[in-house]
């Protein structure tokens, strides 16, 4: 029988936290992978690095059979509607936030909506247009590499501090997902047609209320750290003073109104149309940044 012919993709946001999941499986699975980079890298076995951005980088081929993006979505909706690169099959990273921060009263976060809308619509629209086949990932809270903005860094605080504070009643549900889980979805729905022009939420596999994820992170560093639950009145004093020093400034208090909310999305359309069946939350060393890989 004949051999099956190597499958090529393209890959943005490779050195991110899960882009460099998503590497290692396509490396697994015999992909060659032309993977983007800010910083030279060296390559390797089915991996070529190239450097560069959105606004210019060398060494493109003219056509791969998918373009994976797994880093800034307005950046890549841009790069892909100047149709620099040919490819059937497009698989892009998006954010739960386009739906959590939409009523936000910051203004920011307000902002980080329109542009996630935005660059949704870009990327469907530019892909209808070649002929191509489209499909947005939209991850929860992300963990699993020690990069993330969430858990890394309330445990990079608490290693800091040597305790860890929560206002009482930090109860709203979250579903925090593995970088892992993420690349197996970025590559299960690859060959699903079920998932063309479509966008799923993608939560972890288990539901807990936000004082016990962070309790649960904060005691899996080594030396575990102490969680305090203070009085919300005592709580916002406390952050005023820490941000009057430079700390905690980007703990906004609509991020701290959010603990109290349902952060919650429905696993049920990944599962049907790509089989998504992430993993119980469970941190480690390596998931804090604590230890190699």
């Amino acid at each position: 029988m004949p051999d099956t012919p190597t499958r090529t993709a393209l890959v943005f946001g490779a050195s991110g936290q899960i882009g460099d999941a998503l590497l290692a499986r396509l490396a697994g699975e015999g992909w060659q992978v032309f993977a983007v980079s800010r910083d030279p890298r060296p390559s390797s076995t089915g991996i070529v690095w190239l450097k560069g951005d959105f606004a210019g980088i060398a060494g493109l081929p003219s056509s791969v059979d998918v373009i994976f993006s797994t880093g800034p979505l307005d950046g890549f909706a841009q790069w892909y509607a100047r149709g620099d690169v040919i490819a059937s099959r497009v698989v892009a990273f998006g954010s739960t936030s386009l739906d959590t921060k939409q009523a936000s009263g910051d203004a920011y976060e307000r902002d980080i909506v329109a542009r996630l809308q935005a660059a949704e619509r870009t990327v469907f629209v530019t892909a209808s247009a070649c002929g191509a086949a489209a499909t947005l990932l939209r991850p929860t809270l992300v963990y699993g590499a020690g990069r993330d903005q969430t858990l890394a860094r309330i445990a990079a605080m608490g290693r800091r501090m040597g305790f860890f504070m929560l206002p009482r009643g930090a109860d709203g549900k979250r579903q925090p997902v593995h970088v892992d889980d993420l690349a197996h979805a970025a590559l299960a729905v690859v060959d699903a047609s079920a998932t063309h022009g479509q966008a799923y939420a993608l939560p972890g596999g288990e539901t807990l209320a936000y004082r016990d994820m962070v309790a649960r992170t904060l005691a899996a560093l080594s030396p575990p750290v102490r969680l305090w639950e203070l009085p919300m009145p005592v709580f916002r004093a406390v952050l005023g003073i820490a941000r009057m020093t430079g700390a905690m400034r980007g703990l906004t208090d609509d991020a701290v109104a959010r603990m109290r909310e349902d952060l919650v999305f429905d696993v049920a359309p990944a599962r049907r149309d790509f089989g998504f069946a992430p993993l119980a939350f469970e941190v480690d060393a390596r998931a804090l940044g604590e230890g190699g890989r």
